[in-house]
């Protein structure tokens, strides 16, 4: 139900999210399947800081060294300085709140290279041609890895699938259970698509083409004031 992103380049490679807390164990079998340790890990980028994304960050930085890329945007929740609010999309959002599960703690990590407000953290030094970019909307500190390849790892920018991506209907975008403010995912997604993005990979369910993410762009800017209101965070 949750995917991390491993992206082999030439030098190493980059880790896009690390999953919940305890997650090292599966993240070393999907790198033993390639012939990698975490020692080959050369960048952890962290898309966000719900805890699903961030949970092992701290881990995996201790086992491979490789330093953490985020935003300043969601440097408070990454501290585990304060809560975060979760603005839920649906019945899906307030059933995972009433569960507690997306609020779990997770050991509290510093980013080793922050980025701030609309910087971009070229990937060419970690053998990437590619950026990291900030793409907010589903949360202020939300980032997005942009490939040269035109695959693009977007984290919950959007979803799709039933059941966060699990079964059925994978191929057709949906509103993640939690977004701060639609109307910029819209235009992210509008300028990744406009930007030569034909792949999107992200947490839950996915990849999608760029057709189907302009269709959700397009159902997103069509969402009144009411729908697209900050009200049902908590």
């Amino acid at each position: 139900m949750v995917n991390c992103h491993l992206v082999i380049g030439a030098q190493g490679c980059v880790l896009v999210d690390t999953g919940l807390p305890g997650s090292e164990p599966k993240i070393a079998r999907a790198l033993q399947k390639h012939g990698l340790t975490f020692q080959d890990i050369k960048l952890i980028v962290i898309t966000h800081a719900h805890v699903d994304h961030a949970g092992s960050a701290a881990g995996v930085r201790a086992l491979s060294g490789a330093p953490i890329v985020a935003h300043q945007g969601d440097l408070d929740y990454y501290l585990q300085r304060k809560p975060m609010a979760f603005c839920a999309t649906g019945w899906s959002g307030r059933v995972f709140l009433r569960m507690g599960l997306i609020r779990q703690p997770y050991t509290p990590f510093t980013p080793d290279i922050l980025v701030q407000q609309d910087a971009r953290v070229d990937l060419a030094p970690y053998g990437l041609d590619g950026v990291v970019r900030h793409t907010p909307g589903h949360t202020a500190g939300s980032v997005s890895v942009q490939l040269a390849t035109g695959d693009v790892m977007v984290g919950d920018l959007l979803a799709s699938g039933i059941l966060l991506g699990g079964i059925l209907r994978t191929g057709r975008a949906i509103r993640p259970p939690f977004e701060d403010d639609p109307h910029t995912v819209a235009a992210e997604l509008q300028r990744l698509v406009d930007s030569g993005m034909q792949r999107f990979y992200m947490g839950h369910g996915g990849p999608l083409r760029a057709g189907e993410v302009r269709r959700h762009a397009h159902s997103l800017r069509e969402l009144n004031a009411k729908d697209a209101q900050r009200c049902h965070c908590g």
